[in-house]
């Protein structure tokens, strides 16, 4: 699969280079960052340099991990960057993180929505699963404004730093989003 490039009113979403070495780097100095996120701590210049030279085109090559760089058009500082991981047949994983300095603007909220929406119009995908450690409340607000259904608590489901730990768990259906599904949903009984 060729990288994809989105947009919307405020942003360029675009698979990120080796020219965005630096603006990477920078950002995963960030303790909240290395906090919530699976990178390496600490986060060096060669971490970054094979994300961007090797992950990222790898990812996109083989359909499975498909990663952008959340750009503003003006000049095209980094906000931040958000992916979608293959985990069955239509289902993603979505993950992401932002830049410190620009949080709080609803760039990540505005960039899930706009990954989500496309993964279900374009990849014909029926799910969009997302994972964060209990306790990272700015990326639970993220799917809350997004849109996703929280499902619950799953222990001991993620590994962070060497440890396993519980996580929250959610998911967002095409019909989330006002778009049909490409199989049929039955819902169970309330």
């Amino acid at each position: 699969m060729d990288p994809v490039t989105l947009t919307t009113d405020r942003l360029l979403l675009r698979a990120p280079g080796p020219e965005d070495a630096d603006a990477v780097l920078a950002a995963a100095q960030d303790p909240d960052i290395q906090r919530w996120t699976s990178i390496p701590s600490p986060y060096l210049r060669e971490h970054a340099e094979s994300f961007l030279g090797r992950l990222v085109p790898q990812g996109w090559s083989e359909g499975t991990m498909l990663t952008w760089g959340l750009f503003l058009p003006a000049g095209e500082p980094l906000v931040g960057m958000v992916s979608l991981t293959m985990r069955s047949v239509g289902t993603v994983e979505v993950g992401y993180w932002g830049v410190k300095e620009h949080r709080g603007n609803g760039y990540i909220v505005e960039a899930v929505r706009t990954v989500s929406r496309w993964a279900f119009t374009e990849l014909s995908v029926d799910r969009v699963e997302w994972r964060a450690e209990v306790g990272n409340a700015p990326s639970l607000t993220v799917v809350e404004r997004v849109g996703f259904v929280l499902e619950g608590v799953q222990r001991s489901a993620i590994v962070h730093q060497g440890v396993r730990r519980d996580c929250w768990s959610g998911a967002l259906l095409p019909s989330d989003l006002g778009l049909p599904s490409t199989t049929p949903y039955l819902p169970a009984p309330r």
